[in-house]
């Protein structure tokens, strides 16, 4: 029998629960949304979460639409997912955890006796930390960027060659492979010897068919290639982007783009071009080095200094 939360499955069943977290500000329980699907064959286990954000949403359309497709009798392993982690954020459709203004994914390994953000990524992490893979479903917020991965142990980790070759399995075609910031469980699981991406599954205003498309296909792509499934994923070659230039406008204004997403672009490239109300030239931004034209923030206006675009750099396939 294997559990997660109130969730209790035996070797070819699938069972749903909620694992506590917590209380609300009324005292009732928050506990967050959970599945096991217990493969009638002994493997491996995979652990899959979504919504870290509260409002990036697209993985919680790849969980809606992976877990009725495993038929627990025809799996290998056992897959463990947590369909809500920012219970509080997803609420209300912010990003940050509203009751103590915190970004979930910098709260990994988390604290049992800590904040609501530490003490859900704690039982998350407890989840997390009995797989052997983890996937970690992003994306982009709410701006504009391509389907990728992203491996966050950095370059000199042990499992570095393992964090990569799995984010080639889920096969998105990009892959950010950066050293990430403290706190993200794709840092935290591989110090614990686990294998962690992280999908950052496009960018939108509630989610995008497209990109979840794209984290379905990646998820069983990861499910046959590691034993979970029959089949192989054969996965193919990715473009891979070891580092950002981040651009801001020198102007405050409407921004014009001259790239498109997934677009390569060369040093002096024309990236995008500000005018006033009037169409009145203002700025025009070129690209500092060769790469990919990555993100783009979502509303055309802007102010002095303010986020506009990114360009993966450091360009390599693999």
């Amino acid at each position: 029998m294997t559990t997660l939360g109130t969730a209790s499955a035996a070797p070819g069943e699938m069972d749903t629960g909620r694992l506590e977290v917590g209380e609300a500000r009324d005292g009732t329980t928050v506990a967050l949304p959970c599945a096991v699907i217990n493969g009638a064959f002994d493997g491996q286990t995979l652990y899959m979460q979504a919504a870290s954000d509260g409002d990036e949403l697209n993985g919680v359309g790849v969980v809606s639409r992976v877990v009725p497709q495993l038929d627990p009798t025809e799996l290998t392993g056992t897959v463990l997912v947590v369909g809500i982690v920012n219970y509080h954020a997803f609420q209300v459709a912010e990003h940050r955890n509203p009751i103590d203004d915190t970004k979930m994914n910098r709260a990994y390994p988390g604290d049992d006796n800590g904040t609501s953000s530490e003490r859900i990524a704690a039982a998350t992490f407890d989840a997390a930390t009995r797989a052997d893979v983890i996937l970690d479903l992003h994306q982009g917020s709410t701006s504009r960027m391509i389907d990728e991965v992203r491996v966050r142990c950095g370059r000199r980790h042990r499992l570095h060659d393992e964090c990569l070759q799995l984010a080639k399995t889920f096969g998105c075609g990009y892959v950010l492979d950066q050293k990430g910031p403290e706190g993200q469980l794709a840092r935290a699981g591989p110090d614990e010897g686990i294998p962690t991406i992280d999908p950052e599954l496009g960018g939108c205003v509630g989610w995008d068919e497209v990109s979840i498309q794209a984290g379905v296909d990646g998820v069983f792509n990861v499910l046959r290639e590691y034993g979970f499934l029959s089949g192989s994923a054969s996965p193919e070659r990715q473009t891979r982007a070891k580092g950002f230039d981040q651009y801001g406008s020198p102007a405050g204004g409407l921004v014009r783009f001259e790239a498109d997403l997934g677009e390569r672009v060369g040093a002096g490239d024309l990236l995008f071009e500000i005018t006033d109300p009037f169409g009145e030239l203002k700025a025009r931004v070129t690209a500092n080095n060769s790469g990919v034209f990555w993100r783009t923030r979502r509303l055309p206006q802007v102010a002095t200094g303010e986020y506009v675009c990114s360009v993966g750099t450091n360009v390599d396939t693999y």
